[in-house]
């Protein structure tokens, strides 16, 4: 992992090079005695992860059929353990 952030450090660097040649060409085309500053940075501010609520998919059908077939499983289950009993 520390190898793959080395490597993705070398890029930003060589992102920063190139923007800094890039801004030094654009402003000799500007012409001398224009110095443009870069506004400073908006402060950052951590995001706080919110947990939405999910929205129901199952109707007030599908979750009767639902019901009901627990209902038979739980008493084919209950059935089957009194067979072992007895």
């Amino acid at each position: 992992m520390a190898n793959g952030l080395k490597d993705a450090i070398a890029r930003l660097e060589q992102q920063k090079t190139a923007i800094e040649r890039a801004l030094a060409a654009l402003r000799e085309i500007d012409g001398p005695g224009v110095e443009t500053s870069a506004p400073a940075p908006a402060p950052v501010r951590a995001k706080t992860k919110r947990k939405a609520k999910r929205k129901s998919r199952i109707t007030p059908e599908g979750r009767a059929r639902l019901a009901e077939a627990m209902r038979k499983r739980w008493a084919a289950k209950r059935a089957a353990a009194k067979k072992k009993r007895a």
